[in-house]
């Protein structure tokens, strides 16, 4: 009995051009996601709130995907991909344009709401790209194509902190002593203007979005169709439930747990870096750097995968080299420590591209609701950065307690917290050994 397996039968000299739009939509949607990296010590400030509630910026964004990856599969298979990826980019815009009132309110959660819509709108972007890119081509070869998206993604990334840092941080320490002086009235005012400098920014993003949304509609995209292969049998069964997967479902956990420290080492490392007392005039470029070290990574995946290593090579490394990096950044002090973080984006860029091949083989006509699974499996970044900031704020207080002063306090605080790194590394290297054979040895 034949069913569909990931692999299409689009000739390879078809590709090129699709693979480029695609590279595009990872851009987009890489330009708009690192942002948060500036926008969490934007908020903190403008809002006055704590380190974890400020990552509840990372949160709106990235739970949207448990909450949308569902629908939106259902989406694109009324729809289907072309009309689904327009749809994903003007839901972008609508969040983006929440922006507006969101500042003139200067109101936490309607910021939240915006952020959430765009990450809707990501969602169902997402949901459609990415098993797209894999299914373009060899199974075998589907993490260079990814390779190549993350490529697209972070140099987006990086461009996208670097702007938004400079739009949003240029002058905060200023304010923040400006607010230890200033009156209750003058402090609504200094607040509500730095609050405003989002509007033209997200109005601009707003307008580009939409024209990007009625674009991708004339978008030369081929449907992809998939080869027959045998379907997996457990004994002497078809396969006839999701459930029947292991290899797929701790693929999705280690997918929530990667996404959860990609997060962490992206978003968090501006922040970090302020309270090492580093000066935002440097600290608003960190988040670059963990980006470029991704960039840099990604593009070793693309020359040795799979002609040099495999998928699941690439995946031991990088679990491998996550964890080391992680005792590092414990284990070391200041500006030295910020650059381990930096450095977790050498051994965070192969993880998604090993994982997503990996966690689909051999799923047949179960391939669509797999890969709306591990869309689902995007909230990590929701969940881990929550975790990150709440482990901070509760060591802060115990070394506050201990008669350290606040600032020394807020330091080593925020240092521990990465400890939560190490046991999310160390089940992506058991995926990457033999998480992702289970229930295919047989087969």
């Amino acid at each position: 009995m034949t069913t569909n397996q990931p692999a299409s039968t689009t000739p390879k000299n078809n590709t090129l051009v699709p693979i480029a739009i695609i590279a595009g939509l990872f851009f987009i949607f890489g330009f708009v996601t690192w942002i948060n990296g500036a926008l969490i010590p934007f908020m903190k400030t403008i809002n006055e709130l704590t380190d974890t509630q400020s990552y509840l910026v990372a949160s709106a964004s990235y739970i949207s995907f448990v909450v949308m990856a569902l629908p939106a599969s259902y989406i694109l298979k009324k729809i289907g991909y072309k009309k689904g990826m327009s749809l994903g980019l003007i839901i972008m815009a609508v969040g983006a344009l929440v922006f507006i009132p969101a500042a003139e309110a200067r109101t936490y959660w309607i910021f939240l709401t915006g952020i959430f819509i765009q990450g809707a709108g990501m969602t169902l972007l997402q949901t459609a790209s990415n098993p797209y890119i894999t299914i373009l081509g060899p199974i075998d070869s589907a993490a260079k194509r990814i390779a190549i998206m993350g490529i697209a993604n972070k140099v987006a990334g990086g461009l996208g902190s670097v702007i938004f840092g400079a739009i949003l941080l240029s002058g905060i320490g200023g304010v923040k002593e400006q607010l230890a002086t200033v009156s209750a009235e003058e402090k609504i005012t200094v607040l509500n203007t730095m609050a405003d400098s989002v509007v033209i920014p997200y109005i601009i993003m707003a307008i580009v979005l939409f024209i990007l949304g009625l674009l991708i509609l004339k978008a030369p995209l081929p449907n992809v169709t998939a080869q027959p292969i045998e379907v997996p049998k457990e004994g002497h069964k078809t396969k006839t439930s999701i459930f029947q997967f292991p290899h797929l479902w701790l693929g999705v956990f280690a997918l929530f747990l990667y996404v959860g420290v990609e997060v962490i080492a992206g978003d968090t490392i501006i922040a970090y870096g302020i309270s090492l007392d580093i000066p935002v005039e440097r600290a608003k470029f960190f988040t670059l750097f963990t980006l470029m070290a991704m960039v840099a990574t990604y593009a070793l995946g693309v020359a040795l995968i799979p002609k040099i290593i495999s998928q699941a090579f690439a995946l031991r490394a990088s679990a491998i080299i996550g964890i080391v990096f992680s005792l590092c950044i414990v284990s070391t002090s200041g500006f030295i420590s910020v650059l381990f973080v930096a450095a977790l984006g050498i051994a965070n860029a192969l993880v998604w591209p090993a994982i997503w091949p990996l966690a689909l083989t051999g799923l047949g006509k179960f391939t669509e609701r797999g890969a709306a699974l591990l869309i689902m499996a995007i909230s990590g970044g929701a969940i881990l950065p929550l975790l990150y900031g709440a482990l901070v704020d509760h060591k802060k207080e115990a070394y506050v307690a201990s008669a350290i002063t606040e600032a020394s306090a807020t330091a080593q605080a925020a240092t521990f917290g990465y400890w939560i790194l190490v046991p999310c590394y160390v089940f992506i290297l058991y995926y990457a050994f033999w998480g992702h054979k289970r229930g295919l040895e047989n087969n």
